[in-house]
């Protein structure tokens, strides 16, 4: 699928591929006058972008897990195309931090230069990144919040990926809808109406288990309401640029349901399907394969594990699960592979861990 001619005027060129740095960013923040709030770890700049200054003001944040860029490169977008559109500055005020984990960026990790996942630490904040996130938090006082992932490639809807998937996250353990997740709950419910235009039957509704040390559940938890955005794969798309044009459409949808109030469509958010577990990045259906000295036969599942080397981001292929894989899917699919191999399966696989 190639990219809408729409969204072309406003795609960052700049930003490419999975591997997105401060280095890649910095020369893009100019024309929006950036502020250096404070320092990561290793002393990198966290900054942040302030744009508009309208009643309404959202706070989005993306790259808090280093190697997940997909959403950097789409706020970049966003922000071109908001540029484009000053009639919106009298309407909302957006506080963007761009990028959460400039270390874990450089490093291609989920966790900081400390070895923390920074949305596993809303409640004890020990790193400086979690300070920063949570400082802009509360002096801002937004009226929602954006909290902008990847997802690995193993999740999908039936036959399809999961592409674009959301959740509000739950404000407790009961996983009630208070007035915050519902509200966050109808915005998803929005922007999942005008996004299944453009990828029918691969939007999804992420898993709500509470986490009181996951970010978006604590600023549930304070009343604001907050959306996980997470993007996924779209087909044959690991450089996930496809995937970026949607996570725009889906950012910009999102301020046009604020901005006309159409938050109102509760029910519609539970009719978007749950994620499902259930795709590897490659499936071989039965194939025989030799495992502890013993030929079977059956089916193999591989993924990619995702892997710096220099500056870009190499895919090397993992066995990851083999037996009767029959309710699993793949990206790709290689059936009656007659090739006998001695795979080996005490490795684990992960893709963007």
């Amino acid at each position: 699928m190639s990219l809408h001619p729409q969204y072309i005027p406003y795609k960052v060129d700049a930003l490419s591929g999975r591997y997105v740095t401060l280095a890649h960013i910095e020369p893009l923040l100019s024309p929006y006058s950036p502020m250096e709030i404070a320092k990561s770890v290793l002393g990198a700049p966290l900054y942040r972008i302030d744009w508009g200054s309208g009643a309404v003001k959202v706070l989005m944040w993306s790259q808090m897990h280093g190697n997940e860029s997909t959403t950097t490169k789409a706020v970049f977008d966003l922000l071109s195309y908001l540029e484009s559109h000053p009639n919106l500055k009298s309407q909302i005020s957006l506080r963007v931090l761009p990028m959460v984990n400039p270390d874990g960026a450089s490093a291609y990790t989920r966790n900081n230069a400390n070895d923390i996942d920074l949305n596993r630490d809303a409640k004890q904040l020990t790193q400086p990144e979690s300070l920063f996130l949570r400082a802009e938090f509360d002096a801002f006082k937004p009226d929602f919040a954006f909290n902008l992932h990847d997802q690995r490639t193993m999740y999908g809807i039936e036959d399809h990926p999961a592409t674009v998937s959301f959740l509000a996250p739950s404000a407790d353990e009961k996983r009630q809808f208070g007035p915050s997740r519902r509200k966050a709950a109808c915005l998803i419910a929005q922007i999942a109406k005008k996004l299944d235009v453009h990828i029918p039957n691969q939007i999804g509704r992420y898993d709500d288990a509470f986490n009181a040390n996951c970010t978006g559940d604590a600023f549930q938890s304070d009343g604001v309401p907050t959306v996980l955005f997470e993007a996924g794969h779209y087909q044959n798309d690991y450089q996930r640029e496809q995937t970026r044009e949607f996570i725009f459409y889906a950012l910009k949808y999102a301020i046009k349901a604020i901005l006309d109030d159409k938050l109102h469509d509760f029910d519609a958010y539970f009719e978007i399907p749950e994620n499902q577990k259930h795709f590897f990045d490659i499936l071989i259906k039965n194939t025989q394969y030799v495992v502890d000295n013993q030929i079977k036969q059956g089916d193999i599942g591989i993924n990619f594990r995702e892997v710096k080397s220099e500056e870009k981001i190499i895919f090397q292929p993992v066995f990851s699960a083999e037996g009767d894989l029959s309710s699993h899917r793949g990206h790709k699919v290689i059936v009656e592979n007659n090739d006998l191999v001695e795979y080996k399966f005490n490795e684990s696989a992960h893709n963007c861990l």
